[in-house]
């Protein structure tokens, strides 16, 4: 695909970047009131049994992914059309989903702007390293990026991580605006959370919070990471990076079930949404299905994308993703770890050195 081509792609989904208040109104009634209800159904049912109570709280955690995409709608400015209206609403969602409003927009905008850019990685991005900078990495940095890359450390401790440390603590040198977030959404969890425990007692209150966010932040991670992820992603170094390029073959259509489709508000056509980020999830679908070029990226389902779990070093000669197994002949060739130390002095620093 051309450059005049991938910008009339681009114009194509630009009708489609509209808010629409009734349709976000809606969204919120049929997100946040089932989402209460579960959570309410979920505590009852501890009077009957602990095993009833957890998979009603795990259903609720599934109206979290829900709440999550509003928040990340409202964190570019796409869900409805008034600016305090999607700052109000993402602050509120952010501090039900455990996500600080300004210090997740900040990082997920320099995603959106780096994604897929071999260069720019650090910020709001998956580990991912080049089969180079595996070779070059000393045993410890090794050590880190398998650990990392481990399904159990990333999908079982990753949640626990992102809650209590990634989402707590704010970055160095940030603006006071999002400092002052941070906390106003720290200390607002912890009024709740405190609130919670003295009505229901502690007990009770993690029986059924602890499956909501342990479901939602699995899920979460794992969308993030399979859309991304897949054997032919898109990556390039800064002089060659297009961020059309980027959107459209760097960002995967994850085709699901209808119900996981509403569940997770549309974010399986994450092509769209990178090519167009003001593009509100319930548009994303009519964007896709009317843009004839859209529907022929590359397309996973919940079977395909279990395959991405092996996808752990990304080829630069030959623009796909490997395994750990498919190189591990070369770190027993030492000029080609060699050649990947010279490769490293000579190149941007990697994710782990940033």
């Amino acid at each position: 695909m051309n450059k005049q081509k991938l910008k009339e792609l681009n114009k194509s989904v630009a009708p489609y970047a509209k808010p629409d208040n009734t349709r976000a109104i809606k969204q919120l009634i049929n997100t946040v009131l089932p989402f209460l209800i579960l959570w309410y159904l979920a505590y009852q049912s501890l009077s009957i049994s602990v095993w009833l109570a957890i998979p009603t709280a795990m259903l609720a955690g599934g109206f979290v992914i829900r709440l999550f995409i509003i928040f990340h709608d409202c964190t570019h400015q796409s869900f409805t059309n008034h600016k305090k209206a999607n700052r109000i609403i993402g602050t509120i969602t952010g501090i039900i989903t455990l996500f600080p409003f300004e210090k997740w927009k900040r990082e997920h905008n320099v995603h959106h702007a780096t994604s897929g850019n071999l260069d720019k990685r650090g910020t709001g991005d998956i580990w991912a390293m080049t089969i180079d900078e595996y070779l070059a990495a000393s045993f410890w940095g090794k050590l880190k990026y398998r650990l990392y890359r481990n399904p159990i450390v990333m999908f079982g401790l990753g949640p626990i991580f992102l809650f209590l440390v990634a989402n707590r603590f704010n970055d160095k040198g940030v603006k006071r605006k999002e400092k002052i977030n941070t906390y106003i959404t720290n200390g607002t969890i912890a009024g709740i959370y405190a609130l919670l425990i003295w009505a229901i007692g502690w007990e009770a209150f993690l029986i059924v919070n602890l499956p909501i966010l342990y479901v939602s932040g699995v899920l979460g991670i794992w969308l993030f990471y399979v859309q991304h992820q897949f054997e032919d992603s898109y990556y390039e170094h800064d002089d060659e990076w297009e961020f059309v390029r980027a959107a459209v073959d760097g960002s995967s259509f994850y085709k699901l079930p209808k119900v996981l489709q509403w569940v997770s508000g549309n974010i399986g056509y994450h092509h769209v949404h990178h090519l167009s980020p003001r593009v509100p999830n319930y548009n994303l679908q009519d964007a896709h299905d009317s843009t004839p070029p859209l529907q022929h990226v590359t397309t996973i389902t919940l079977k395909t994308s279990l395959e991405s779990l092996r996808f752990r070093l990304y080829d630069t000669s030959n623009k796909t993703f490997v395994s750990f197994k498919d190189v591990k002949h070369l770190l027993k060739d030492s000029s080609a770890i060699d050649r990947a130390k010279v490769m490293m002095n000579t190149s941007s620093p990697s994710f782990q050195d940033k």
